[in-house]
């Protein structure tokens, strides 16, 4: 991988370039495997790219290394929707749990099928 592609905090903090492809894709439903919450996914990261303190913000016992793909889900949990940035590794498919239910979803998806959304086509590279 060429390294001058990577965010700058990978490529001064030394650590290995990414080895690990990511393992959902946009559009599909997951929940967290350690805190009570599920997202639909709208963007991903080959690698960590957001601020230093939100990453030091996370307990060091349970922080994920960068070097893996994070995903952005519009999320929720039974109090509040949100938006929320996690790492693939506290990451499990849930698709058989149906639909997501927050506000932002109709703003870039169109239609729920097959445990999926799909990203509205002006959404669409």
């Amino acid at each position: 991988m060429n390294r001058s592609l990577l965010p700058e905090s990978v490529r001064k903090s030394g650590e290995a370039p990414p080895i690990v492809e990511a393992r959902f894709g946009v559009g599909e439903v997951v929940r967290h495997r350690l805190f009570d919450f599920r997202g639909v996914i709208f963007d991903i990261d080959p690698v960590f790219a957001n601020s230093e303190e939100w990453y030091e913000a996370i307990p060091e016992d349970i922080r994920p290394p960068r070097n893996q793909p994070f995903y952005h889900l519009l999320a929720e949990n039974e109090e509040s929707t949100y938006v929320a940035y996690v790492s693939q590794q506290n990451l499990v498919g849930d698709s058989g749990a149906g639909p997501v239910e927050h506000p932002g979803i109709e703003e870039l998806f169109e239609g729920f099928s097959g445990g999926r959304y799909r990203l509205r086509t002006r959404h669409r590279h």
